[in-house]
């Protein structure tokens, strides 16, 4: 995917306070490793979802701008993804900062921001030239046209619960069980069905 990282959260939505509560855990010997089971719980988390928990700012690199170049929304539709749309595949989107693009000769532009508007209700965000206009002509090679946006909830606590609840309940499966498998006493792994549950209602589904 052309996503790119550009500033990282500032920080976990869980906590390395949260979490040993969570563990029972009052030493703060295995600090370093909770702290890594955090991230490494809250990515897998991420990446199922396709959203982003704490805000960070990304970059989207595309080879060109979409079209066809449609003006507006089609009559009588209340929804659509107009073939014209760029959706950002990371949610939610708070804002664009900038859409940049190389022209014919070479030379990095910035699109005026009057001149596209952002949904961000949607999810994924849609963006669009304004009625009336239509994307700049780019540079006919890879990588020339790029989307700096944030997305995320806001800081930690603005995370929901569901989330917080999901990597906790990871992050106390991998501090119990630090190998690749784990064998119990009768031979067999039982899966609690309803963890992977608690994510569905925040996964996003891209069209």
């Amino acid at each position: 995917m052309p996503l790119q990282l550009i500033t990282p959260a500032a920080e976990e939505p869980v906590s390395l306070a949260e979490a040993k509560l969570h563990l029972r855990v009052e030493s703060a010997d295995d600090d370093a490793l909770i702290g890594s089971l955090i991230s490494a719980a809250r990515q897998s988390a991420e990446t199922l979802t396709g959203r982003q928990f704490v805000t960070a700012r990304w970059k989207l690199v595309l080879d060109s701008f979409p079209g066809p170049s449609l003006m507006g929304v089609p009559a009588g539709l209340t929804f659509s993804l107009p073939g014209h749309a760029i959706l950002l595949p990371k949610c939610p989107v708070q804002s664009v900062f900038a859409i940049r693009y190389r022209d014919m000769s070479g030379t990095t532009q910035t699109m005026p921001r009057a001149d596209y508007t952002v949904d961000t209700a949607c999810e994924p965000a849609r963006v669009t030239p304004v009625f009336g206009s239509s994307w700049p002509v780019s540079l006919p090679q890879i990588g020339v046209v790029q989307l700096v946006f944030a997305a995320g909830y806001g800081d930690a606590a603005s995370v929901p619960a569901g989330i917080k609840s999901w990597i906790k309940l990871r992050v106390g499966s991998l501090y119990a069980h630090r190998e690749e498998v784990a064998l119990l006493a009768s031979g067999k792994i039982e899966a609690l069905a309803f963890i992977d549950g608690l994510l569905d209602p925040y996964r996003v589904v891209l069209v």
